[in-house]
């Protein structure tokens, strides 16, 4: 919804979907990313002049979709920085890494979590499905449940697949 400018019309159709979870998935790798980058005596782009256009398209009658791409903007600088293709100072990381948390979090109400992928909840997650999927083999109905609403109310999704349980 947010790469429709508020007084456009929104386009439910499957590939405008299946782009806007790509999308996400960008921006959350990026902010997963965005910690653990290696600094640099000086930055090879201007981290000021990105964070002002975030400024700049919400001054432009709250203009998300242009948000949306500047944050695309800085989830590929942080990709590039993470490849050793671009640099970045200490302070200019703290400076991204804060606004763009901002911008995500308050300005556009988007929270991103944990991931399954290389997290250190990866492996106690794997060993809880499990033991969930233990519990469906014995047909013990009421843990199988218990385990999935006690990871839901943590806001831990599992999907049970043909291919296998997964979590988001």
């Amino acid at each position: 919804m947010m790469q429709a400018h508020y007084r456009s019309n929104l386009d439910f159709t499957q590939d405008a979907l299946n782009a806007a979870e790509k999308g996400f998935s960008r921006l959350s790798d990026a902010l997963q990313l965005i910690d653990n980058l290696t600094v640099s005596p000086t930055s090879s782009f201007d981290v000021k002049d990105l964070i002002t256009s975030f400024y700049s398209a919400m001054d432009d009658d709250f203009n998300a979709p242009i948000l949306i791409a500047n944050l695309f903007e800085a989830a590929k600088r942080i990709n590039l920085i993470n490849d050793g293709n671009d640099t970045i100072t200490k302070e200019d990381l703290s400076l991204l890494s804060a606004e763009m948390k901002r911008f995500l979090q308050y300005v556009l109400g988007i929270e991103i979590g944990v991931t399954n992928s290389d997290s250190k909840l990866a492996p106690v997650m794997d060993l809880v499905i499990d033991l969930r999927q233990q519990a469906r083999d014995n047909k013990d109905w009421s843990t199988s449940d218990k385990i999935r609403d006690g990871l839901a109310t943590a806001g831990i999704v599992i999907k049970d697949t043909k291919d296998g349980t997964s979590w988001s």
